[in-house]
């Protein structure tokens, strides 16, 4: 069966990007339908890690899981 006929619910989720910015940006690119980039970088006050902010409006950090994980506020 060819990939292109995947089920919806079998897409691959943001938990499951190798925690590096390539991979952030191709999973980006294919969940936004176009490229997305980063605007800035900083280290967030509570968890103390990298936030990467990107031009989809939204941070992304990789958690204690080697996971990459939305920042909300």
């Amino acid at each position: 069966m060819s990939s292109a006929f995947v089920k919806e619910g079998d897409s691959e989720q943001l938990k499951d990007i190798a925690p590096n910015m390539a991979s952030l940006l191709l999973f980006l690119k294919r969940e936004n339908g176009g490229p997305v980039r980063e605007l800035h970088t900083h280290i967030h006050e509570r968890f103390q890690k990298e936030v990467h902010e990107m031009s989809d409006g939204l941070g992304y950090m990789i958690n204690d899981d080697q996971q990459w994980q939305v920042v909300f506020d």
